[in-house]
């Protein structure tokens, strides 16, 4: 059975996802009752197979929903214990909540530095005035500052992945939402990247809600972790749990059983059922 809110039992929530269901188009639903928490500072994961919902809790946190003939029809998210799921994504970019969605989105026709300049804008309206840090972001990722005067369209996907993630830090945010950083991306890249992630989160006291297909890249640095099918949560608990349970090594870790294969259609539909993972 899910034990959805138990890092708020250690760890005062910042981000906290109640109940909520998700339609598109006004009829097919996508997200059934789904509740996570993020404390903050921390690292939470959110696993799943492809379909499973991730990109979607992603966009509804990050008010993106309504753009893509999205709706939330029930339940609550909320920011520091304030409601949250009417505001519209620029109002929630300002609370200090940052989004990198899914396959890099930068500006390809702008240079790495028009790039950061443009995402700077997400520091106005804030209570408190602030001054752009590139500095900071060059100092993350230097590769950036070797391209700063490069079109963003010709660098590699390693680096507009680096530069997404620099664009979203840039606007001091208290929340990131990551979704897939790890995608299309050579192996000594993610861990590279990663390595960043964590840096971030350990040295600026962000916290991160991280979507990976990666399952092991994410254990490695998530302090918890829930794992999605069909629009709910299934199993969640601290990562060194879900790592050693012999069914998450087995599905999503893809060893268990001296096999890497993907597991068949009947299993997968055995797993479902068993009653400690569902509620």
């Amino acid at each position: 059975m899910a034990d959805q809110h138990s890092p708020a039992t250690q760890d005062p929530a910042a981000l906290a996802v109640d109940g909520i269901e998700v339609v598109y188009h006004h009829s097919v639903q996508v997200l059934r009752g789904l509740s996570l928490s993020v404390p903050q500072g921390r690292i939470v994961a959110l696993l799943g197979a492809n379909g499973a919902g991730k990109t979607t809790t992603l966009k509804a946190i990050s008010g993106l929903l309504p753009l893509e003939v999205g709706q939330l029809r029930s339940g609550a998210i909320r920011w520091r214990g304030e409601r949250i799921d009417a505001l519209a994504p620029h109002q929630l970019v300002r609370l200090g909540i940052a989004h990198v969605r899914e396959g890099r989105h930068v500006f390809e026709d702008l240079t790495v530095e028009e790039n950061l300049i443009a995402a700077s804008y997400a520091l106005e309206g804030r209570a408190a005035a602030t001054r752009p840090d590139t500095d900071l972001i060059y100092a993350y990722f230097p590769l950036l500052k070797d391209r700063r005067r490069q079109i963003a369209g010709y660098l590699s996907g390693g680096e507009q992945q680096m530069l997404a993630i620099g664009r979203a830090l840039l606007g001091k945010p208290s929340l990131m939402l990551l979704d897939e950083p790890s995608l299309g991306l050579a192996p000594l890249v993610v861990a590279s990247i990663f390595d960043i992630i964590a840096r971030i989160n350990r040295e600026q006291g962000v916290a991160m809600l991280l979507v990976e297909q990666n399952a092991a890249a994410a254990f490695a640095i998530a302090q918890y972790g829930y794992i999605m099918e069909n629009g709910r949560i299934v199993i969640d608990g601290p990562s060194d749990r879900l790592v050693a349970d012999a069914d998450v090594q087995r599905f999503y870790l893809g060893y268990g059983d001296g096999s890497r294969e993907l597991a068949s259609f009947r299993e997968v539909k055995h797993y479902k059922r068993r009653k400690r993972w569902l509620s």
